[in-house]
């Protein structure tokens, strides 16, 4: 009789979470001015701090590190599933003004900062709007007014998001409203750092996750796992251990290590066959101020280092 009353619970909350949830308001009143100001941010954010247009975009996996295909950035398309170890079918949408035209301002804060679409429906947190509903809310409104100002393109349909039972209701359970920070200073250099690096999203990948979530203690000592074709690729350790992570790394040669890509003498090489690819955007990322790159090194200096030895390549 007991386990019978418990198995009723347990089908009464998921119907709860299933139909009722998310539960989040909407500001259908927020309209937000397109200023150069904004324009200028929002370009930098979207595409070399956040990198929105990194997984709202193509990109060619056949040169290393994947960069963006040429005239496809925001059409969407690209696909989180199974084989690579996420918990269904996720593909990230169109998010030029072709697909977003119908969407109120309001409509696209909700979905970044709380991960709920325009149809109320709760948005899988591989797109970081845990990370994102936290920063400054002029930073939110920039990338909001870039978004505007990309060419509309239409292309393919994309096929919708299917997520694998139980994560199809418990992702009901992620959105939520989050308070915003302020930016800090420039000069106050690690919460600055801290604050980039929060955008950036370091820790989503350069951590060991369980059931879509950070063990705690694991932050920034790698372990996520990555399903490539010929392996696993994990996510190196960059606290600053000397021995297993970042540590003999001085802020100028991993200032440097991302410079690179950004270097238009530098021939970014094929991948051949035999080789692993990699997912970390680093022609995007390539594009953050040296400055910037220099303040998420003072916040990383500033973390308590980490042992943790990783195997990045492990060949099939």
């Amino acid at each position: 009789l007991i386990i019978c009353f418990v198995l009723l619970l347990v089908f009464i909350a998921g119907l709860y979470i299933k139909f009722k949830l998310p539960d989040v308001a909407n500001s259908d009143d927020l309209t937000i001015a397109i200023t150069p100001e904004r324009l200028e941010r929002g370009k930098y954010l979207a595409n070399h701090v956040t990198v929105c247009i990194d997984c709202h975009s193509q990109r060619d996996w056949s040169i290393y590190s994947a960069p963006l295909v040429p005239g496809t950035e925001g059409i969407g398309g690209e696909v989180f599933n199974q084989e690579m170890g996420f918990p269904g079918f996720i593909t990230a949408k169109n998010i030029t003004p072709a697909a977003l035209d119908t969407w109120s301002d309001a409509d696209i804060y909700r979905a970044i900062t709380v991960g709920v679409d325009k149809q109320g429906v709760a948005l899988f947190p591989v797109m970081s709007y845990h990370r994102f509903g936290i920063m400054a809310k002029e930073d939110i409104y920039s990338i909001i007014a870039y978004l505007r100002s990309l060419p509309p393109l239409k292309g393919a349909a994309i096929p919708a998001t299917k997520l694998d039972f139980p994560v199809n209701i418990l992702v009901n359970l992620e959105p939520k409203q989050f308070d915003h920070m302020a930016l800090p200073e420039k000069s106050d250099t690690i919460n600055y750092g801290a604050y980039l690096i929060n955008a950036a999203g370091c820790v989503d990948c350069h951590s060991t996750v369980s059931k879509g979530k950070i063990i705690k203690g694991t932050e920034y000592s790698g372990g996520m796992e990555f399903k490539l074709p010929n392996g696993i690729l994990t996510a190196p350790n960059i606290t600053m251990d000397k021995t297993t992570g970042i540590g003999l790394l001085s802020k100028d040669t991993f200032i440097h290590k991302f410079k690179l890509y950004a270097d238009s003498a530098y021939q970014i090489p094929k991948v051949k066959p035999n080789e692993m690819n990699t997912p970390m955007p680093w022609k995007m990322y390539s594009g953050m101020s040296s400055y910037d790159l220099g303040a998420i090194y003072a916040y990383l200096k500033s973390l308590k280092p980490i042992t943790n030895k990783i195997e990045v390549r492990k060949f099939n």
